[in-house]
Formats: C-alpha cells, structure tokens, sequence
C-alpha cells in the first residue's frame, strides 16, 4: 500500500514525493526539514559528483550529500542533467515534484517530469538579486533589506512566478556568512510553507514585477577593493566577500586578504592624503586608511600564505609607515615578517 493511500489508518490525499536538488551549505536546513515532515517523503536527492578539495586533493561529497548518507536516502550525482541514464533513473523515483535549493539550472526535459512542477528556494527577494551570488551582492550593494523566495521554476534563471516571499533585516556590520546562515533558516520555514500550500491546492502564483537585478557569480576581480569609493562602499564589500572568496588588496606587489573592518567618526578626507594611503599604523590599535570621503579602519588582515591576524599584529611584524599606500603596484619587493 503506497504512504499517500493511507497511513495509521487516515487518508492522506496531500501526500507527495519529493525529489530534493541541492548541493552547498544554504541546502542542507532545507532538506533536513523536508525529511522530517511527517505528511511527505523525500523519495531521492539529486547534487553533484564527489570533487577534489583543498591542498591535498581529497575527494569529498556535497553537504547535501552527507546528510543524504545520514538518512540513507538514494543519492544521483550526474555529471551531465541531459544524461539519458541519469533521466530515466531520476523519473523511477515517481516523484510529484522536484524541489530545487543552490542546484543548477534544469533543462525543460526534466522540468516537465513531475505533475506538479518544480519549485526553487532563492536567497533575495526576487526579482532583485537573480543568480549565483544574491547575499554576496546584497551586502556589497549596502542593502538594509533582504529575504528568500519560492517560485516555479520556467526556462530562464530565476525568474519564474513567485510563490512566497519572507523579508529579512541586514544588520549593520552583517557579513555574508552571517546572513547566509540566517537565510538558510527561514528559507527551510519558507519552503515548507511552499510546499504546504501546493499540497493542499492553496498556492497563488504571482508574476514576477518592478526593477530586477543581477548577481553574477564572482570573479576574482570582483574581490579587489577600489580605494577611491567611499568607506561605507569599501566596509560594505570586505563584509560582503567574507567568509568567501574575500575582499583584497596588494601590499608591496603581494595580495594581502582584508577580513574584518570597522567605520571611523572621522569622514573627511585626510589633506595630502591619497586612496589607499595609511593615515595611522598603530602597534596597539592597527590600521586606519584613506578612502574616498574619508576613513576606514582595518581590523583584520591575511597576509599571502600567512594566517590571519589582527592590523595590531600587521604593524609589529610588517611595519607599514603612514603616508604608504595600500593597492599600488611597485617594483618586485618582500614584505618578509621581522
């Protein structure tokens, strides 16, 4: 007898099965809260092959897929979605919808598998923010405001009819992990509410309207910090590309990571002073830089293939000298630690 027939003796007509698609970190609240519900079942997962990681090139699996393991659930990792072997195996799994989080784009093929469709969770209030990076260009944009969205996924990126919506407050000094890790959250409550409501024929599709905007995955220029903007612009990037891939800047023709900064009460620009320039390096309280309208203070720093450390300890060991510029290519030279 199928689990949607009956159960305990009741009759479950809202019944479905679930196939999850998710492979990172911002997937797994999700999935574990779709495994727990008790009215219907995650019948497979689908994320992607096990990959080289770090230094020592260790194959690893997805998040998505650990927990996968945990619950002993089946698990496809397909190299190519248009894989005939890997459709066929992914349509046994008889599934009433596909529900999708930090997955990559479905070709039309798969999207029209399941009777009910399939949905995405997004991390941004669509339509702002469509693509790979929505958190990362959020804070970087200096957005007070953000949230999570379902929708029904069509043949463009992210741009399907929205389902639910929820908003969420950015605070102040919020870095990218920081917010992730709350958005995963409410997304997973979110979500559930989705699904909830298409389970009992109460979902309301609404079309996408007012101004989109993208976010592109990021590129390693995207990292490098532009001295000229101003210091909101300058802290709201170094926050916004922490804990990854991370702001930075080049110190003596080396990369040197910018981890934690901090606003300073003294917005005028220092006179003679130029982008980038140190206008303090103290032993005890660290760096304070010029920007374009004003002050920045650094707070913590990466040095190339060194750990990171606080400007306090960048000054003893490095001895930047007020007046030296931060960003500005020179001839070959070491910063080698004293």
């Amino acid at each position: 007898m199928r689990r949607d027939e009956k159960r305990y003796g009741v009759l479950y007509l809202n019944f479905m099965r679930l196939v999850f698609m998710g492979t990172p970190d911002f997937a797994v609240s999700s999935l574990h809260r779709l495994i727990q519900h008790p009215d219907h079942e995650v019948v497979g997962v689908v994320t992607q092959p096990d990959r080289p990681k770090g230094r020592g090139l260790k194959i690893v699996s997805s998040p998505v897929k650990q927990v996968t393991i945990e619950y002993g659930l089946p698990v496809l990792q397909p190299e190519r979605l248009r894989d005939p072997l890997f459709k066929k195996d992914l349509a046994n799994f008889l599934a009433d919808m596909f529900v999708v989080v930090a997955f990559r784009m479905l070709p039309v093929s798969i999207l029209m598998m399941p009777p009910k469709g399939s949905i995405n969770l997004h991390a941004s209030l669509l339509p702002a923010y469509r693509g790979a990076a929505p958190i990362h260009w959020a804070i970087m944009n200096g957005e007070l405001e953000t949230g999570v969205t379902t929708f029904l996924i069509d043949r463009h990126m992210d741009t399907g009819d929205i389902l639910c919506q929820e908003k969420v407050p950015v605070c102040p000094d919020e870095t990218t992990g920081s917010l992730h890790d709350r958005l995963a959250i409410v997304g997973a409550d979110v979500l559930t509410e989705t699904i909830e409501l298409i389970a009992t024929g109460q979902a309301r599709r609404q079309p996408q309207s007012g101004a989109s905007s993208a976010a592109p995955k990021l590129s390693r220029a995207d990292a490098r910090i532009d001295w000229s903007q101003t210091a909101q612009a300058i802290h709201n990037h170094i926050r916004g590309l922490n804990p990854f891939p991370m702001a930075y800047t080049t110190w003596h023709d080396r990369a040197i990571r910018l981890i934690q900064s901090q606003l300073t009460d003294q917005p005028e620009v220092e006179s003679g002073s130029m982008p980038g320039g140190i206008i303090a390096a103290d032993k005890q309280d660290g760096i304070i830089v010029q920007t374009g309208d004003g002050h920045l203070k650094l707070v913590t720093v990466q040095p190339e293939g060194r750990k990171r450390i606080s400007t306090a300890e960048f000054v003893r060991g490095y001895r930047p000298k007020p007046g030296e510029r931060f960003g500005v290519e020179h001839t070959p030279a070491s910063i080698e630690a004293t």
